[in-house]
């Protein structure tokens, strides 16, 4: 049961980021479980464990982390399609 409460959490924490930064994530709902998951990674990493904890993961470093993430993605699919032309 704690692995479904991972993925259901890590999706809208990738759904969140996307909003944040104004840009889809590539993959769907698939896509935001796994930016979820790889930003609450990063964020952790990075920002520390700190803030409102839920399914094993802190909130709000998750959130900056995947937001992260999904503008480092768009800018590098940005790139791959400039280049196909």
């Amino acid at each position: 049961m704690n692995f479904i409460w991972a993925l259901i959490i890590g999706g809208i924490i990738g759904w969140l980021a996307g909003l944040i930064v104004g840009r889809d994530i590539p993959g769907g709902i698939i896509g935001n479980i796994i930016a979820g998951f790889v930003g609450a990674w990063l964020g952790r990493a990075v920002l520390g464990d700190w803030g409102p904890r839920v399914a094993d993961f802190a909130i709000i470093p998750a959130i900056i982390g995947a937001a992260v993430l999904a503008l480092l993605l768009s800018f590098i699919m940005r790139s791959f399609r400039r280049t196909d032309r």
